[in-house]
């Protein structure tokens, strides 16, 4: 079985795997884009730290 470093390298050596990384710096360069991938990120990671972070109000009491 091919290891996950090999199978990624024959990625980024095909076609795909070239447009997927011109794409990736393209993106990369975008102020906009890096803030989305930012609070992406930042969301991804306040959303292991347990609580509700979905915002909204809570339901009412009874």
């Amino acid at each position: 079985m091919a290891s996950l470093f090999s199978k990624v390298a024959r990625l980024a050596s095909s076609p795909q795997g070239r447009r997927a990384i011109a794409q990736a710096k393209e993106f990369a360069s975008d102020p906009r884009r890096r803030q989305q991938a930012k609070d992406a990120l930042n969301k991804l990671r306040d959303r292991g730290k347990g609580g509700s972070s979905g915002g909204g109000t809570p339901p009412p009491a009874r």
